[in-house]
Parts: C-alpha cells; structure tokens; sequence
C-alpha cells in the first residue's frame, strides 16, 4: 500500500528523503490536486449557465448604450463551439474553485524544504496572491464595459457587431488575467524587497522608467486605444508601485531597527 506523503515527511528529514519517496509525494500530491480540478469543473459545468449570464453583463451593457433595444446574444459559428466553450468555461471555473486545494497540494509539496523563517514569509503571500489575483479580475470586470463600448462603437451604425460565444470568452479570460497579474505587481515588488533584491532607494531612482513601462504595458493589454482605459490600468500600476516603495522602505526601518536591538 502506498504510503501518504505526511507519513514519508514525518519518516524523513528534508534532505534524507530519497529520490523515488520525493516522486511518490510529487505523485499524490498531483492526483489531489488533478482530482480538485475535476470536481471543481464538474461544478463549472453545471452552473455554466448562471456564470455564463455574469460574464455576458460587460458586453449587454456596452450594447444598450450603443444600440438601445438590440439583443445582446453570441453566437456560435461551428457546431461544436457551444459545447467547446462550456467545457472551456467549467474547466476555468474549475481552476477558481479548485484554487485552494490546488495552492495546498503545492504548499504542503514545498514546506519541507523550507526554513520556519520562509514558511512565516511564504504563506502570507500564497494567500495575499490569490486576493490579489480575484481583486484584478474584478477590476477587469468593470473596466470591460468601457473598452467593449469604444471597440464596438468604432465601426459606426452601419455595422452590426455579432460576437461569437467562443471569441468573447477569450477576450474576456484574457483581459481577465491580464489584470489579475498586474495586481501580483505589488506583491512581486514587496517579495523582492524582503529577501533584499531592490531597496527602496533604488525603486525611487527606477521610477521614471517604471512608469514608461507601466504605460507600454498598459497599452499592450488593454483592449482599446483610449486614454480613459489606458489611464484604468495604468492608474492602479503607478499606485502599486509607490506602495511597493513604501513597503520597501517600512521592511529597511524594521531591519536596521532589529539590527541595532
């Protein structure tokens, strides 16, 4: 019978585990966390329709603006495209409700490498990044709207926009997660800072070209060209980053504060 991989953590140190009892732990750890994505995206697949009216809203509301009356529904051009985007769709859903599971499986995988020390300093962003992450997604949420109203309104009254059910969906994961990771920005920065990569200092002295940076990326992933949604996310970048100096700068005082106890 296999054994579980707290009872080989619990017979081995760290670094008296062998090569083939790090596999067997890699092994079940990886079934549980597979297994989580299943379950999940069985849950995605069946509340699909629910989420599915939640991801349309963006595209409905941009719509009555500029077409008062008009149905909002996508279609699908291939006749598996319904079914493509629903299995799509609850595996994604699988991956968010899975989440927890899934980050477990992978802190429990890691821990026994780690000091006491980098377990305190790990599982706070572990957490924090997920927070984070769902954060981004909701701002995605309400900047979509804005961009899908100026994409829409480019073509002018003469075209009539019909959006397939599976290049929505993309546009939508995409920028989705675009903005989740923009929000990882600030906890990357402050990681760096702990483990004295970059100082606050020296984030100071980059910030010129960060906010160059910040609006080429800005410009690069925002679905549009205007000024109001390049400046929705670029806006929180800059502010990330001046928190990121002050964390910075927070973590030195409390160093040179122990240091002198």
């Amino acid at each position: 019978m296999t054994r579980s991989p707290e009872a080989i953590a619990e017979e081995h140190a760290p670094g008296e585990m062998t090569l083939f009892e790090h596999l067997a732990e890699l092994r079940n750890r990886l079934f549980r966390a597979l297994l989580a994505l299943a379950v999940g995206s069985v849950v995605g697949y069946a509340v699909f329709p629910w989420v599915l009216a939640v991801l349309v809203a963006p595209y409905c509301d941009a719509l009555a603006v500029l077409r008062p009356g008009d149905d909002c529904n996508l279609i699908a051009l291939r006749p598996l495209e319904p079914f493509s985007v629903r299995m799509k769709s609850a595996v994604v859903i699988g991956l968010f409700v899975g989440g927890p599971v899934i980050f477990y499986q992978l802190w429990r995988f890691i821990t026994p490498g780690l000091t006491r020390r980098e377990r305190r300093l790990a599982l706070p962003f572990v957490v924090l990044s997920q927070v984070m992450f769902a954060l981004g997604i909701g701002f995605a949420y309400l900047v979509i709207p804005q961009g899908l109203r100026i994409l829409l309104g480019i073509a002018g009254p003469d075209i009539e926009t019909m959006l397939s059910a599976n290049e929505y969906l993309s546009f939508f994961l995409t920028t989705s997660v675009a903005f989740g990771l923009v929000f990882e920005l600030p906890l990357v920065l402050v990681f760096l800072a702990l483990v004295g990569v970059v100082t606050s200092a020296r984030l100071r002295e980059w910030r010129p070209y960060a906010v160059v940076i910040i609006m080429i990326v800005a410009a690069v992933i925002t679905p549009t060209t205007d000024a109001v949604t390049l400046l929705l996310m670029a806006g929180p970048m800059v502010l990330f980053y001046e928190f990121s100096i002050l964390a910075a700068r927070l973590i030195e005082r409390s160093r040179r504060r122990r240091a002198s106890q």
